[in-house]
């Protein structure tokens, strides 16, 4: 069963938990390069500001392929938000953790 633009359920879930993990990781290495990785970056605010872009950020990457935002709930938007986070989260601490140097 689709979708008026093509794409199935089961296809639109993948898509959408694909993106949000790699949109995670990504502003967990962003926020590491930007901010740093020093003991004093673990509290600079600026690395939830760059999770924020990349939560915003994600919408348009969706509609690239074929995922009907205009659809979403507050459910939808929070796994978004919550999953970049969550990624996000792992990927940032593991990094400032290992003292990863840019």
């Amino acid at each position: 069963m689709s979708d008026e633009s093509g794409i199935s359920g089961h296809a639109r879930s993948v898509v959408v938990t694909t993106i949000c993990c790699l949109a995670g990781i990504a502003a967990g290495v962003v926020s590491a390069a930007y901010v740093g990785t020093d003991p004093a970056a673990a509290a600079d605010t600026m690395a939830l500001v760059v999770l924020g872009a990349f939560v915003f950020l994600q919408y348009p990457v969706y509609s690239v392929f074929g995922v009907d935002i205009t659809d979403f709930g507050v459910k939808d938007n929070f796994y978004v938000a919550f999953m970049t986070f969550t990624l996000w989260f792992i990927s940032y601490t593991v990094l400032l953790t290992s003292a990863v140097t840019f």
